[in-house]
């Protein structure tokens, strides 16, 4: 869905939402978070070459999984034919980090060998399309990466993790058991947040705790060759890596293609640059994210020898035959009309 296609229903145009936010489109998903996580699942485990009954754990990163009960994560093992560990965590835009820092742990307590990590979200359940200032900025999708032992030295160097109680409340979705569930008022929940002091926070915590990982692990800034950020405001990241210290095209952006899809946006992120050339063997590579809580992550890897996939998997979603407008319809009726 361009933002020529919002513009449709909400004031708005390309080139404000270009300018404020570096996002061109974002994609409407017209099947359930778990049947996104279990496509990129499948991807994953052919690119590592490895099946499915392999896999020691899997790490579910989401704000917005099908069902609360039970987790989404046992979807995923139910369609890659796993037999193992399996749990969701929400970190909001952080999970990703949080879930591939949490399998690196395992990993090198020596309690898994081989750890699914997938970031997946379905945001567009959460907008009230009448609301500009979030209507524009999230999108649908996943990504999934495989994780496993190795005695070649690299891999995961080093991370952090941190959370800001006290902006809790200024980026939110009143969606949970404090609703009052015989109120129809209570169906109309939303995301909400304050962009400004968002913004503030985000580079504060992102920097903070990148500066952080890197001193732990004995890396320079300089030695850092590419840098793939949480992709929530182009805005953001172009302070983040100036404030850093840390040249501009060192960054990866791919937000222009996706908007901010929370816990997805860093897997898309690793996905696109390998189909782009932009991961080369052995890189040393910097991820940050920042997300509600107000929860933050840095993590530090070294990228192995391999940049191409063992096997491509066949695994695809079902067509859809509705545009983006048409799969937002009903929810765009409800939230905007008069």
């Amino acid at each position: 869905m361009t933002n020529d296609d919002l513009a449709t229903f909400i004031e708005t145009s390309d080139e404000w939402i270009k300018s404020r936010t570096g996002i061109s489109q974002r994609h409407i998903s017209h099947v359930n978070t778990s049947e996104l996580a279990s496509v990129a699942a499948q991807r994953a485990l052919a690119a590592a070459g490895i099946d499915g009954s392999e896999i020691d754990m899997i790490i579910l990163a989401s704000a917005s999984p099908d069902t609360l009960i039970p987790n989404i994560a046992s979807t995923v093992q139910a369609n890659i034919g796993a037999s193992c560990a399996a749990f969701d965590i929400n970190a909001a835009c952080s999970g990703f980090l949080y879930g591939l820092g949490l399998a690196s742990s395992q990993i090198k307590s020596g309690q898994s060998k081989k750890v699914l990590v997938i970031g997946a979200e379905r945001l567009s359940f959460y907008l009230d399309w009448s609301r500009r200032e979030t209507a524009v900025l999230f999108g649908d999708g996943a990504g999934a990466v495989v994780v496993e032992a190795t005695d070649v030295a690299g891999g995961v160097l080093g991370y952090e993790l941190n959370n800001d109680p006290e902006g809790r409340d200024i980026l939110k979705a009143g969606f949970g058991t404090a609703m009052d569930r015989f109120s129809a008022e209570s169906l109309d929940f939303f995301i909400e947040f304050d962009g400004q002091e968002i913004f503030k926070r985000a580079i504060n915590g992102m920097n903070k705790l990148s500066t952080k990982v890197l001193e732990k692990c004995g890396v320079d800034k300089d030695e850092v060759d590419l840098v793939i950020p949480h992709q929530a405001n182009e805005r953001i990241i172009d302070t983040l890596v100036s404030r850093m210290k840390i040249p501009k095209e060192k960054a990866f952006v791919n937000i222009a293609n996706y908007g901010n899809t929370s816990a997805a946006t860093i897997p898309i992120a690793i996905c696109d640059a390998l189909e782009q050339g932009v991961i080369k063997p052995n890189q040393t590579i910097l991820s940050c994210a920042f997300g509600a809580g107000l929860t933050s992550a840095a993590l530090l890897l070294q990228w192995g020898n391999r940049v191409t996939p063992i096997n491509i998997s066949d695994a695809k979603l079902p067509p859809c035959d509705k545009t983006g407008i048409e799969l937002v319809k009903r929810a765009v009726d409800y939230f905007c009309k008069p």
